[in-house]
């Protein structure tokens, strides 16, 4: 009632043992920690697909066959493609010839993961630091960015190419597919996108206008002459909004975003 609170998970698990059941404590955690998603299959869809498999080896291939299935298409075909041969194709015959699986076994499998896989996750998974950095990085101006990486570059370059692989920025939403694009366009308000791409490259600014009717994209660039000089300050904020709205459209399952090769999305 007094405003918002700020600490860590230790804290928040502590502070929640004092008033609730320990069985319900250990879901709101595994709420808060991640990965993100509403149910058990959304978060299942988040987790990487290297560690899903690691996990998914060593249970009965029918068991495979049963969760692959609720997963989405392309998490399970990266899924199937790390495991083992004989034991992937004894999975898709598996799902293949699967009929309606019952709810209780649905349940069973679920309370399993739950238990066995998704809590061990969330006590073992530690963020890379570069991470976390590549995010606050995001959240720079462009001066003060270009200052930090200049510096880094300078003292650990290793470490600055690392930061600079994970960051995803504004020039990163061209790797849009046309649906996520227009979902994005759609979403942002018109003299934002202006005013975001007054100082966009020609790349950046094609793809937004390809994605565009030739009425739409006229009237923009009209919009965009019209509004003259534009502060730097101002053009930073617009793309951050965009790249922010980009991450919450994709962390709701509305657009995909990826960040350099096709394959190697981005989950929020």
């Amino acid at each position: 009632a007094s405003g918002a609170l700020m600490g860590n998970f230790d804290a928040t698990e502590r502070l929640l043992q004092q008033y609730l059941p320990a069985e319900r404590v250990v879901g709101i955690m595994d709420e808060i920690r991640g990965p993100a998603g509403r149910n058990m299959w959304e978060k299942l869809s988040n987790v990487q697909e290297e560690v899903l498999a690691n996990y998914l080896k060593n249970e009965y291939p029918q068991t495979i066959a049963v969760v692959l299935s609720k997963l989405k298409p392309e998490h399970s075909a990266r899924v199937l493609a790390i495991l083992p041969e004989d034991m992937a194709l004894d999975v898709v015959n598996r799902m293949l010839a699967m009929e309606a699986v019952q709810k209780e076994v649905i349940e069973r499998v679920e309370q399993t993961l739950r238990v066995e896989f998704m809590s061990n996750l969330s006590q073992t998974r530690r963020r890379d630091a570069h991470e976390v950095m590549a995010e606050i990085f995001n959240n720079f101006d462009r001066q003060t960015e270009t200052r930090f990486i200049t510096s880094l570059e300078e003292d650990n370059r290793e470490s600055a190419e690392r930061i600079k692989a994970l960051m995803f920025t504004f020039d990163d939403l061209i790797k849009l597919d046309s649906g996520s694009a227009q979902t994005l366009m759609r979403n942002v308000d018109k003299d934002k996108l202006g005013i975001a791409l007054k100082s966009a490259n020609e790349e950046v600014r094609a793809f937004f206008l390809g994605n565009m009717s030739s009425r739409a994209g006229k009237m923009l660039l009209d919009d965009m002459a019209a509004m003259g000089p534009v502060r730097l300050r101002d053009v930073d904020e617009a793309q951050a909004l965009m790249v922010n709205l980009a991450k919450d459209l994709a962390a709701k399952g509305e657009i995909t975003l990826t960040k350099n090769r096709a394959d190697d999305e981005l989950v929020y």
